[in-house]
């Protein structure tokens, strides 16, 4: 709640309470006329009751003197007689027409009328009935009304008389002030600030937001004192504030207090005061306003927390710093400064001190003291930023200095002078550049070619070795553009210009071209790029190391060359393999009929031992005929083109099912549905055949089981193969995928099974390695790249 709101709330409260003492006068006043008129019917009663009952015009004589409005009625309410008072104010004359009393009540007291009536009717007088009427000429009216019956010689009613009082002004100033109250009510209830109402320390009202703001209820605050929940830092300062709030014309005041909240937490409030003043001078009630500054109050103690960490973090910097006002008088210095320039006190003596005189006791430390002191004076009327500004010193010393102006919304407070000792770092740079020339004659006769460029690739060095690579002196080269001075060959073009990108960005890296070098030869060099920093460290331009490589180029050339050769050999060598193969079958398929023959028509003839021999040699040949396939298999993986299609696995793994051996105790079966991939449909039956073919027979279990799953991720698909199998020994588990390598004495096995699975994975980037416990089975994993070039060796 601001200012205006408060002033706003304290003159309604001041304007009622002006209202109330006016209406209690009023009411006063209004009391002692009814008792008054009370008194003049009692009077008149006794004389009405006989005027009545002689009907004589001589009743107007009985109340000509009553001054407030009177009026006689009969049980029915019309109208027997009623003074001047009364005519005037109901606007009627009832010698002139019937006037019924009923009919000039408001619609909305018409049944409150009528019981006050039947009241009138059973004790035979009625106080203070109020009610509104409608008046003739004066429209609508609150009246309050004192009446009483007038009985006749037997005692029985035969009228009614009364007097009306025109209260309609005493109750548009009592809605008055109940409308001011309720807004009044609902400013404080609605105010964003906690209000209290205290009288004698004592809270006598607390409103939404103060009992929202603490947490208690508003009864159980009117149990307490402001003092119950809430302290000062400093009880002092309060009374002098009270006291002197009291003297003035304000009587209020402004003052944080820490209040304490039901559930234990506290927080900070702006209190202001308000007091009024009783007759006797005495505080008659405060009003306390409350505004939540918790968040600037912590906001403060950090500042103020920062503010110290900032003063010891530049007390102690290694920089020596100064800060002057705006009227060059130091705020504040630290120890490095004081012993920079030999000041012999702390510090903090130096704060106040007009740093504009005091500096002159010091002007003869420096080289040219007249022209530092006027370059101080010319910096600080710039009022400019100036950064590693030299101050050379009478004993060897060079300072640097750096000077900022600082600016509070354009308002100029000061400024900050920083000053380093750069004597070491200067003589570091002179030694730097004699080093600097000392190796600029060994970089200019080093075999490799160096070139320095700026930001833009203009070229600001070479050395001799450069210029003999690209065949052009090195006054030619420097200040050309390096896009220009070096012709690129056109695929490399791009190439050269993101390297150099990169070296805008802080990346060293190392790269390849072809270019052509100034006799018309195409060379190839390889390239080694870094970025060159200034001082900043920001960087200004590239260094490149360029190294001539097209010896190592033919070579590789040269290499390639003889790789076509060999796969050009390797085809001839397969191809070989086909004949040799077919050749050395048609023998064995004639030894293996041989064989048959003898059995058939010798077994009879010949031993156990004989016909033994006979099955031995035939089995012998069979296995060479399966080494023979075998061989031929593996030559041929990895030259067969593959017609890449979608392949179901779910139908290979049907097929693969009713063309092998599978004995009766061994299940194949798929944990989940396969999925359909793209690759070539004979090489993934290969693939899987050769897995499930070495699973079913390996298994010892009454109940054998094969269980096939996959899964997969962007790149890959995996498989799984499980058996529950005699198991594969650890030292087995890298063999098994070499050629001619076997496990265990089944000698059907030819060792070429799974190493043809290993070179169909290879073609498939791919990879392929098993889990295994003896005597609890095996599990293959295999991996296939989705949608992927194929390899080719």
């Amino acid at each position: 709640m601001d200012n205006n709101q408060v002033s706003i709330l304290k003159r309604a409260l001041e304007r009622e309470k002006k209202a109330r003492k006016t209406a209690e006068h009023l009411l006063e006043n209004k009391a002692k006329e009814l008792y008054d008129a009370s008194l003049h019917l009692k009077e008149a009663n006794g004389r009405l009751e006989t005027l009545l009952n002689n009907k004589g015009n001589r009743i107007d004589s009985a109340f000509i003197n009553i001054i407030d409005p009177y009026v006689v009625m009969d049980m029915m309410t019309n109208v027997i007689n009623m003074n001047a008072s009364a005519k005037e104010f109901l606007g009627y004359d009832h010698t002139k027409e019937e006037v019924n009393l009923s009919n000039l009540v408001h619609p909305d007291y018409v049944e409150y009328t009528a019981e006050s009536f039947k009241t009138l009717m059973q004790v035979g007088i009625l106080k203070n009935y109020s009610a509104k009427i409608i008046t003739k000429t004066l429209g609508e009216k609150y009246v309050n009304i004192n009446a009483s019956l007038i009985y006749n010689e037997s005692g029985s009613p035969i009228a009614a008389q009364g007097v009306i009082r025109d209260i309609t002004q005493e109750v548009e100033i009592r809605n008055l002030l109940e409308n001011q109250k309720k807004q009044q009510d609902i400013i404080v209830e609605n105010s964003s600030l906690g209000i209290l109402l205290i009288v004698k320390d004592k809270i006598i009202k607390a409103n939404k937001s103060f009992v929202e703001l603490l947490g208690y209820s508003e009864l159980e605050l009117k149990k307490l004192s402001i003092n119950d929940i809430s302290s000062l830092e400093d009880s002092n300062l309060y009374d002098d504030l009270v006291q002197k709030s009291l003297e003035d014309d304000t009587k209020k005041f402004s003052i944080v207090r820490k209040f304490y909240k039901k559930n234990g937490d506290t927080l900070y409030g702006k209190t202001s005061m308000s007091s009024l003043k009783d007759s006797s001078g005495d505080i008659e009630y405060s009003v306390a306003m409350i505004e939540d500054i918790t968040h600037e109050k912590i906001s403060e103690e950090k500042i103020r927390a920062s503010e110290e960490r900032m003063t010891t973090l530049i007390k102690n910097l290694q920089t020596g710093i100064l800060l002057e006002d705006q009227d060059r008088k130091i705020v504040l210095a630290n120890q490095k400064f004081c012993d920079l320039f030999g000041i012999p006190v702390s510090p903090d003596v130096l704060k106040g001190v007009n740093s504009e005189k005091s500096i002159h006791k010091y002007k003869h430390m420096f080289l040219e003291p007249e022209e530092a002191m006027k370059g101080i004076d010319q910096v600080i009327g710039k009022k400019e930023v100036v950064t590693a500004d030299e101050m050379e010193l009478l004993d060897g010393r060079t300072f640097e200095r750096d000077y900022i102006p600082l600016f509070n919304k354009d308002e100029y407070q000061g400024h900050l002078w920083s000053y380093n000792d750069v004597t070491l770092r200067k003589n570091y740079r002179k030694n730097l550049e004699i080093q600097k020339e000392k190796y600029s004659s060994i970089i200019a006769n080093m075999n490799l070619g160096l070139v320095e460029v700026d930001n833009d690739e203009n070229i600001l060095m070479v050395n001799q070795s450069f210029s003999d690579m690209i065949g052009r002196s090195t006054d030619d080269l420097i200040g050309k553009n390096a896009k220009e001075a070096i012709t690129i060959i056109d695929e490399d073009r791009q190439k050269l210009d993101l390297h150099n990108q990169k070296r805008k960005e802080g990346i060293s890296d190392s790269y390849e071209v072809e270019v052509q070098v100034a006799n018309g030869e195409k060379r190839f060099w390889l390239i080694s790029g870094a970025p060159r920093y200034d001082d900043a460290g920001k960087v200004i331009g590239s260094i490149g190391i360029h190294l001539d490589i097209t010896a190592q180029k033919n070579l590789e050339l040269q290499k390639e060359n003889l790789l076509k050769e060999l796969e050009a050999s390797n085809k001839g060598l397969q191809e070989y393999a086909h004949i040799v193969s077919h050749d050395l079958k048609s023998p064995l398929r004639s030894v293996s009929a041989l064989a048959t023959w003898m059995y058939d028509d010798y077994k009879d003839s010949l031993d156990e031992n004989g016909r033994y021999n006979l099955k031995m040699m035939q089995e012998k040949i069979e296995g060479m005929d399966k080494l023979i396939t075998g061989i031929l298999k593996y030559s041929t993986v990895n030259s067969d083109t593959l017609d890449n299609t979608s392949v179901d696995v779910n139908e290979v793994i049907r097929e693969i099912e009713e063309i092998i051996y599978i004995p009766e105790n061994v299940k194949i079966k798929t944990k989940k549905k396969l999925p359909s991939i793209k690759a070539d449909k004979t090489k993934i039956h290969q693939l899987f055949q050769n897995f499930l073919s070495n699973a079913v027979v390996n298994i010892d279990k009454e109940d054998g089981l094969v269980e096939i799953d996959y899964k997969e991720d962007k790149t890959h698909w995996e498989f799984s193969i499980k058996d529950n199998g005699v198991g594969i020994p650890k030292e087995y588990h890298q063999k098994i995928f070499q050629i001619f390598q076997s496990i265990g004495s089944n000698e059907r096995s030819t060792g070429i099974g799974l190493s043809i699975v290993k070179k169909i994975i290879d073609r498939y980037h791919g990879r392929v390695w098993l889990e295994s416990e003896i005597g609890e089975g095996t599990t293959f994993y295999f991996t296939l790249q989705k949608e992927s070039k194929t390899k080719k060796t």
